[in-house]
């Protein structure tokens, strides 16, 4: 499993690095970076909970060894992913301004942004399509060269990062859209490795008859399981990102300062939404196996590691936070917010890497996904969006008042994710 959370650990530490790699030029161009990448946040809601859905699918195929159905799960899946990659390509490209002003006010940040989303709105189609590929190379254990990929990816990333953004080896300096033109090539290679080792040494094939034909029967099927999963991945993801959108209108300095916390934040997220996919394919090839004590007892297991990498997590970003705040070029408010933010995203963390662990991977890998629907968008919809708008809005509260409120959701929804995983509902075959 450690190969499985590795790889979607790199996957997601490409959009992370731009922000990280711009910290120590000046705040609004990072800022824009940061709050630009809130997009990518959003579409990689819409590809987690498809892939999620396909690891589903895929895990408990390949323990069967059906490849003919994981044949269709690829063809069903890339045929869905296609249009929403392009989708995503096509705001960025052409509204890249609206998408800017949804997030933030202030014109200079508004300026870098429009630039960034123009140049990266190509990796878009690049990384929807790579990770369709990267999903069927984990589920069928080519984790090695799956995981080789994503290394790869993020390395090449930083590499291009540093020429772009800085003008190393005479190329010019080009700041924001320097890490926005890095991730774009770097996605590009990435997909080009992907469809490389699936044509070559994958043993389930694209079916171009399947990619073309509407696979009705198997449609329904696997709409039953992940269009909760993909309401739930929209409703929070929405949410999630209007949370910035609400700190985005307390001032530069609260910009600022949260879009280094969301980094930290998502850098460590990352290892948390990797445990959770590699733990649902996992327990998802037993189910698929009908070894249903073997899964729940694989279930439990992971749920503890998640628990006790939640707490490490926690601690090591709290451990940092003097070293983040030396580092960045702020103002003497900004740096004051931001070291209250890290610290509250310490406790945050803990409760997302159990969270994202049982809700994103565990339950689902057992078509257990109504669940986690309703209490992702009860805690954000019902709770956190009102509160914190009131806070920040009507009452006036202090920013760090309302970025205390704002990450408050993963803690809230502890005790009923531990209520509902001991009664074991996920531990069920869905393809027999």
């Amino acid at each position: 499993m450690i190969p499985m959370t590795l790889q979607n650990f790199m996957f997601a530490l490409i959009p992370v690095s731009d922000a990280v790699m711009l910290v120590v030029l000046d705040q609004d161009s990072m800022s824009a970076v940061s709050l630009a990448s809130q997009v990518m946040f959003v579409f990689n809601m819409f590809v987690y909970a498809i892939l999620s859905g396909m690891n589903m699918f895929a895990a408990q195929y390949w323990g069967s060894r059906d490849k003919d159905s994981m044949e269709k799960v690829q063809a069903y899946v890339m045929n869905l992913m296609i249009p929403i990659s392009f989708f995503f390509f096509a705001i960025t490209f052409i509204l890249p301004e609206g998408v800017m002003r949804i997030f933030t006010d202030e014109p200079a940040i508004i300026a870098y942004g429009i630039g960034y989303l123009r140049m990266v709105s190509f990796a878009y189609i690049f990384d929807g399509v790579a990770q369709v590929f990267s999903t069927m190379l984990k589920n069928t254990e080519l984790v090695k060269q799956s995981t080789i990929i994503g290394v790869g990816m993020v390395f090449l990333n930083i590499g291009l990062n540093a020429v772009f953004i800085y003008g190393l080896c005479g190329a010019p300096a080009m700041g924001a859209n320097g890490a926005a033109l890095a991730t774009t090539v770097s996605c590009l290679a990435g997909c080009i490795a992907a469809v490389d080792v699936f044509v070559f040494k994958c043993p389930v094939k694209m079916r171009f008859s399947y990619f073309a034909s509407p696979l009705k029967d198997f449609r329904k099927q696997f709409s039953k399981y992940t269009t909760p999963m993909v309401t739930n991945q929209l409703l929070w993801g929405i949410a999630f990102t209007l949370t910035s959108v609400i700190i985005g209108h307390m001032g530069r300095d609260a910009v600022a300062a949260n879009a280094i916390a969301a980094v930290a934040k998502d850098l460590v997220s990352c290892f948390c939404y990797a445990l959770g996919a590699g733990g649902g394919i996992v327990v998802g090839n037993e189910l698929g196996a009908g070894n249903l004590a073997l899964a729940k007892e694989y279930g439990i297991k992971i749920t503890k590691l998640s628990v006790v990498s939640g707490l490490l997590l926690g601690i090591f970003l709290a451990s940092l936070t003097p070293v983040i705040v030396h580092f960045t070029n702020l103002t003497p408010t900004a740096s004051r917010y931001l070291t209250g933010m890290l610290l509250m995203c310490s406790y945050y963390i803990m409760g997302r890497s159990i969270n994202s662990t049982v809700i994103g991977g565990i339950f689902p890998a057992g078509g257990d996904t109504i669940f986690g629907m309703i209490c992702d968008t009860v805690t954000m919809w019902f709770f956190i969006l009102p509160v914190a708008s009131i806070a920040a809005f009507v009452l006036k509260w202090p920013v760090m008042v309302v970025f205390f409120l704002i990450n408050l959701d993963e803690m809230i929804k502890l005790p009923v994710v531990f209520h509902h995983f001991r009664k074991y509902k996920w531990v069920k075959n869905i393809v027999s």
